[in-house]
């Protein structure tokens, strides 16, 4: 494990593809997709306070990120649309939702598959 961390040279807000883009000081870029974004929030909203206490965000697929603000030298802010402006996606963290979008994506939508299925037992 290395003690450099890549930082980003560049981001960019796409609104009219819903995307985020992030390029990386080691050649790296991603988009990355608002409604990914949001479901995978780093807040406690979404993340919860421990192991295990993650929330299941659903019928975000319209959601708009409104504004990037930045903070400090480590990270962002991303403020939607639906009020939800809490986490901060820190360097390292956008760096992991990038590199892990396909297997994030497909465990999230295997989520959302399974809450459908159980019915409305929440």
């Amino acid at each position: 494990m290395t003690a450099i961390h890549p930082t980003p040279t560049e981001i960019r807000l796409r609104k009219q593809s819903r995307v985020l883009e992030v390029a990386f000081d080691d050649a790296q870029r991603y988009s990355l997709p608002f409604e990914y974004l949001r479901v995978h929030s780093p807040s406690a909203e979404v993340q919860g306070h421990g192991p295990g206490q993650e929330t299941l965000v659903l019928g975000k697929q319209q959601v708009m990120v409104t504004a990037v603000e930045p903070i400090g030298q480590y990270a962002v802010r991303l403020v939607f649309d639906d009020g939800h402006d809490t986490g901060l996606y820190t360097w390292k963290y956008l760096r992991e939702l990038g590199a892990e979008q396909a297997t994030r994506w497909a465990a999230y939508l295997q989520k959302v598959r399974d809450q459908l299925n159980s019915g409305s037992g929440t």
